[in-house]
């Protein structure tokens, strides 16, 4: 049986600018561990979003509804023989994550609309998605990139990460493949701060977050991919 990873924590996002970010992200290598897959501009992350056929989980962020969900493919390379399935739900601020990870043929395979794979996963979360994807025609809908750069820290399960350089795909849903179908999305400047934890936020990080200019935490990377398609239908 695939072992499932099972998160909980509150989320809460920032848009900033890009030296704002560098300003912060300055300060935090100071106070906490950067995370290990860190490079100079931190790591990749690509993933491809479903979505229901009236677009549903959409429409629920769109109109602010407090519990949502999106369900999506992750990897962090074009190269990657292994690939987290995913559905993350959101209740305010809270999130809970819950992912598979499954080989890429049964990824490609999940992308081609053969949701009959779920049923070969011996695991309550491919069952339960199984019946979701189908039941409500869930079809790929975008692929959505950035670099991410991020601290975390083992008390309270903090993360604080900086995403940018957003681009995304809604003509081709080949999460293995090169990147020429990708736009832009946002401004060069733009910065996606998120900040994640449990129980409480630490004060000396708080205090940091709070003295940053900031914009609206209603800022998502995943609307902003969707809006082209989105606004045209």
């Amino acid at each position: 049986m695939k072992q499932m990873l099972d998160v909980t924590r509150r989320e809460i996002k920032y848009r900033i600018s890009l030296e704002t970010a560098l300003l912060t992200q300055q300060y935090l290598s100071q106070i906490l561990p950067q995370d290990s897959h860190n490079g100079v501009d931190g790591y990749l992350v690509r993933s491809l979003y479903f979505d229901s056929l009236y677009h549903d989980d959409l429409e629920e962020k769109l109109e602010g509804i407090e519990e949502r969900q999106k369900i999506r493919l992750r990897v962090y390379s074009p190269q990657d023989q292994l690939v987290k399935l995913e559905i993350k739900e959101k209740n305010g601020d809270w999130q809970q994550k819950r992912s598979l990870t499954i080989a890429k043929k049964e990824a490609i395979r999940l992308i081609a609309c053969d949701y009959t794979v779920l049923q070969e996963i011996n695991h309550s979360l491919a069952q339960n998605l199984y019946y979701k994807m189908t039941t409500e025609l869930y079809r790929p809908q975008v692929i959505v990139q950035y670099n991410r750069y991020a601290f975390m820290m083992d008390v309270n399960d903090t993360r604080v990460t900086f995403d940018q350089k957003l681009v995304a795909s809604e003509s081709s849903f080949d999460l293995f493949g090169e990147s020429d179908t990708f736009y832009p999305v946002g401004f060069p400047d733009d910065v996606t701060l998120e900040i994640k934890y449990n129980h409480f936020l630490l004060s000396h990080i708080r205090e940091l977050l709070d003295s940053i200019d900031k914009s609206s935490q209603s800022y998502s990377k995943y609307v902003m991919s969707r809006f082209i398609s989105h606004t045209t239908e």
